[in-house]
């Protein structure tokens, strides 16, 4: 994530005159694929074939002092992931939960996800732990795996889903769409707007494209206000009173 976040800073070049704001999607997928693959399939492997094996920890203290400082860093770091969601939130405008399911930075979403997914799997462990330490009943432990690794599956296909739509391009939202047709629409020259079209290209980053009929009357009045009426009136005026079109038909076509 990273490294998708330092190259996705690239200045755009002749290959890429977008910039390279889509980078941090690549990587965030990788991520997301990593923990679906390793996290998730490892953790509910492990947990089926103990199943039938399972033994009790041979020193539960351990065990728990382990998860315990887990719970501890990955808190902290949860923590401070969360705070950088409200922060990207509060600059969009949207609320945090939107903001998880449509924000336009996906890496600061991948990681508070995949730290509250850390947490409640630690819980989890613990809660294995306690269930063998009370019971003496081992099958616990690796029902804990499975059920830890189902929740890291669930993550990681969210955040699959999720930077698999930035990567294929993604519109922006509504009511940001309707915010620059409401722009373009408040000015006098444009008369009606066609096809309008955007893509997200990063964080803050967007690409729009629409079609525009322009009204004429007005687009006259404004260039006549621009360079003056006493100055064309004068060469209509002059080109008229000429023997023959074709001072007529220069200044005509330099007007249109």
């Amino acid at each position: 994530l990273a490294y998708g976040l330092r190259s996705s800073r690239r200045a755009p070049d002749a290959l890429h005159p977008y910039g390279y704001s889509k980078e941090r999607f690549v990587w965030s997928l990788i991520s997301a694929v990593g923990i679906f693959c390793l996290g998730s399939g490892a953790t509910i492997v492990n947990g089926v074939q103990n199943l039938w094996s399972s033994q009790p920890p041979e020193n539960i203290h351990y065990a728990a002092l382990v998860i315990g400082g887990s719970i501890l860093i990955e808190g902290a770091s949860l923590l401070v992931a969360i705070k950088a969601v409200k922060k990207g939130a509060a600059t969009e405008g949207m609320s945090i939960r939107d903001y998880i399911w449509r924000g336009h930075d996906p890496t600061s979403v991948a990681v508070m996800t995949e730290d509250g997914a850390a947490v409640t799997g630690l819980a989890i462990a613990a809660a294995s732990l306690v269930a063998v330490q009370m019971t003496g009943n081992p099958i616990y432990d690796p029902i804990g795996s499975i059920i830890v690794g189902n929740l890291l599956g669930m993550v990681a296909i969210f955040l699959i889903q999720r930077n698999r739509h930035a990567l294929i391009g993604r519109a922006i939202d509504d009511h940001d769409m309707q915010r620059v047709l409401e722009f373009l629409k408040s000015d006098p020259v444009v008369d009606s707007l066609y096809d309008c079209k955007s893509e997200v290209i990063g964080p803050g980053f967007f690409r729009f494209k629409a079609e525009i009929d322009f009204n004429g009357v007005v687009l006259v009045q404004n260039y006549l206000e621009r360079t003056g009426r006493g100055v064309w009136a004068k060469q209509f005026r002059e080109a008229s009173l000429s023997k023959d079109d074709a001072e007529l038909r220069r200044v005509m076509a330099e007007y249109g």
